[in-house]
């Protein structure tokens, strides 16, 4: 690694050293293609080189959250069943210290992300093990979809433990570019990134952009960032002024949006087509096909190489398949021209700074917290998150006592961030909570 300022530089070259390294390490540990490693760390560039040498031999990375409560960390391991947990930046290091060993020229699969549930169950997104020609494939696609380039320069700013944080800077090194790594995101250090690293490439999800311009109407300055050829953003819906606002920012023609989940890929919208289709999320990425069904779900038809399973549960992986075309459940429309525009998310799904928060989940952890009759979970507008967590209660629990409980059993981004009190939690006919007119009953809405 070279340094620029105090933000240090992974190059291919580096990381591919590295890479041999993990892959000594692990093998060495007796670890075989189709094991597991567990990934529990801060934001680091070894995790990206740790991440690539296990998939070089085929040991499957399961990427998850540091910030996970015990409880959560501790379900989701039993799940995953891995031969090795790396949790400290020490164990890193530890990997980084084998022998190293000739890995395939290409990734053997993808790491194992967990996605929540409409049940509030976690469910990890198991791509297996591939052969070297479908590795190669899935590297190419990435790199051919976003021009990734041996003189480029990609800037981390989002947790590694989620999917596009990960994919882009590992798609950057195996083109032969290099990588800066923020360890933690704020409005002040992702300046300095952009004024001491140069980067070429980002990717933020819109509550990082909108940081972004808090900090700069609050005083700071935008530093040249003529060298930015790519800024893409996902992960949440981005409200039109901020998004007319980045591109004002940044050079004309580097701002692109894209579409998709843990378990694939969908759209992507160059900002030239942004413009001439407001509110749509692109068309769909080459060697795909989408559709939408009557009822409005989408559904992606894929390459055999960008296959999924749930990991353990097979009737969700069938209900997630027709044929060759998966869809997770999210509604949409076509026009004419095949642009994809989204009437809504997955049932109830709450986005809170890119981060995927289903209520059911947070209610699940709220079971046995004393003084509770029933709690109901919905989202309300946030400027800065898009999205924020909200609970109904009813119960004669406070809200010292409900947010101490939160801070044991939930992470940050899952515990609700406000309490409200009904006599009864309204229901359907079936019995299930009618969450959309939660807000209505509060008379909260904006």
């Amino acid at each position: 690694m070279t340094e620029i300022d105090s933000l240090p530089i992974l190059t291919a070259a580096a990381s591919f050293e590295q890479q041999r390294r993990v892959a000594g390490s692990l093998t060495a540990r007796g670890l075989t293609a189709g094991d597991r490693i567990a990934f529990l760390v801060s934001n680091h560039p070894l995790t990206i080189s740790a991440v690539l040498g296990a998939l070089r031999i085929g040991v499957i990375p399961v990427m998850l959250d540091p910030a996970l409560s015990e409880n959560e960390r501790a379900d989701v391991l039993a799940d995953a069943d891995c031969a090795l947990i790396i949790e400290s930046h020490e164990s890193l290091q530890e990997l980084n210290l084998g022998e190293p060993i000739d890995i395939a020229s290409a990734p053997l699969g993808r790491p194992m992300h967990y996605t929540s549930g409409t049940t509030g169950r976690r469910k990890g997104v198991w791509s297996g093990v591939l052969s070297e020609p479908a590795g190669a494939a899935l590297v190419a696609e990435e790199r051919d979809q976003w021009s990734l380039r041996s003189n480029d320069i990609h800037l981390v700013v989002s947790g590694l433990y989620h999917s596009a944080p990960l994919r882009f800077p590992s798609g950057t090194l195996l083109a032969g570019g290099s990588v800066a790594v923020l360890p933690h995101f704020s409005g002040d250090a992702f300046l300095a990134a952009l004024r001491d690293v140069q980067p070429t490439t980002i990717f933020c999800s819109p509550a990082h952009l909108q940081r972004l311009t808090e900090t700069i109407d609050a005083g700071a300055t935008l530093p040249d960032v003529s060298q930015v050829r790519l800024l893409a953003h996902a992960g949440a819906p981005c409200a039109r002024p901020l998004k007319e606002r980045i591109h004002g920012l940044f050079p004309s023609g580097s701002v692109w949006e894209f579409y998709g989940a843990t378990e694939g890929q969908f759209t992507v919208c160059p900002p030239d087509e942004w413009a001439s289709h407001p509110g749509s999320v692109g068309r769909v990425r080459p060697g795909r096909e989408l559709s939408v069904d009557p009822d409005g779900t989408i559904w992606c038809r894929v390459p055999d190489y960008a296959r999924f399973s749930y990991w353990g549960d097979s009737a969700k992986t069938a209900a997630a398949w027709r044929g060759d075309a998966f869809s997770v459940g999210d509604l949409g429309r076509l026009d004419s021209d095949g642009y994809l525009y989204l009437d809504g998310r997955r049932d109830d799904l709450i986005i809170s700074g890119g981060v995927n928060v289903y209520p059911r989940e947070v209610e699940l952890a709220f079971e046995g917290c004393p003084g509770i009759g029933e709690i109901a979970v919905f989202a309300r507008p946030d400027d800065r998150w898009g999205q924020r967590v909200c609970a109904v209660v009813t119960g004669n629990a406070t809200d010292d006592e409900l947010r101490n409980w939160a801070e044991i059993h939930l992470s940050a981004a899952r515990r609700p961030k406000e309490y409200h009190r009904l006599p009864a939690i309204p229901h359907s006919g079936i019995g299930k909570v009618r969450r959309r007119f939660l807000a209505a009953e509060l008379g909260l809405e904006e």
